[in-house]
């Protein structure tokens, strides 16, 4: 797997062991792209697995980044992984919801990217929307299977507390939802 752009794009990243679904190329690629400049920008890698997606941030200049965890299995390719960045990525080893509990800071970008088989993800945006995590302007993504009816907890127009549903983007089989911070 490699870095799909900026200062670090083509180097290749360890993939951990046991069940992995790594973030497409083409889906980072376009992910990042929509995004824009994060130079400075804080930002959240949620379910971070490899930690590609904190990677990808950190090539593209974002500050300071917090990669969150709880498999113990993908912990040391995570560390390997993110020596290589140009800033320092802070490796949080724990569950998201707990993480989301403790949350005493906002970042700009939160990258949530659950097992697909992860039923909770209505709840998750519910527990982010109601954290410290967002704040007007912030924006939470989150990967999921198209399939997934997660959407239709949060209702019409499709928001939740503090954050909107902005875009739906597919890539494959997979959707990437923005929503952004009121």
């Amino acid at each position: 797997m490699r870095i799909s752009g900026g200062s670090l794009r083509g180097r290749q990243v360890q993939v951990p062991q046991g069940l992995i679904r790594p973030a497409m190329d083409r889906m980072r690629e376009s992910v990042f792209a929509k995004l824009g400049d994060l130079d400075q920008c804080a930002f959240l890698d949620m379910f971070s697995g490899s930690g590609i997606i904190a990677l990808e941030a950190a090539s593209r200049g974002a500050n300071p980044i917090e990669a969150v965890e709880k498999d113990p299995l993908k912990w040391k390719t995570l560390i390997t992984n993110v020596a290589i960045a140009p800033v320092r990525i802070r490796c949080r080893f724990m569950a998201a919801e707990p993480y989301i509990r403790r949350a005493r800071r906002s970042f700009g970008v939160i990258f949530c990217d659950p097992p697909f088989a992860y039923r909770f993800k209505g709840a998750l945006v519910r527990a982010i929307a109601a954290s410290p995590l967002i704040q007007t302007g912030s924006r939470l993504l989150v990967h999921r299977p198209q399939e997934d009816p997660y959407l239709e907890d949060l209702g019409v127009p499709r928001s939740v507390e503090t954050v909107v549903l902005e875009e739906s983007k597919r890539y494959g089989r997979s959707v990437v939802d923005f929503f952004v911070g009121l």
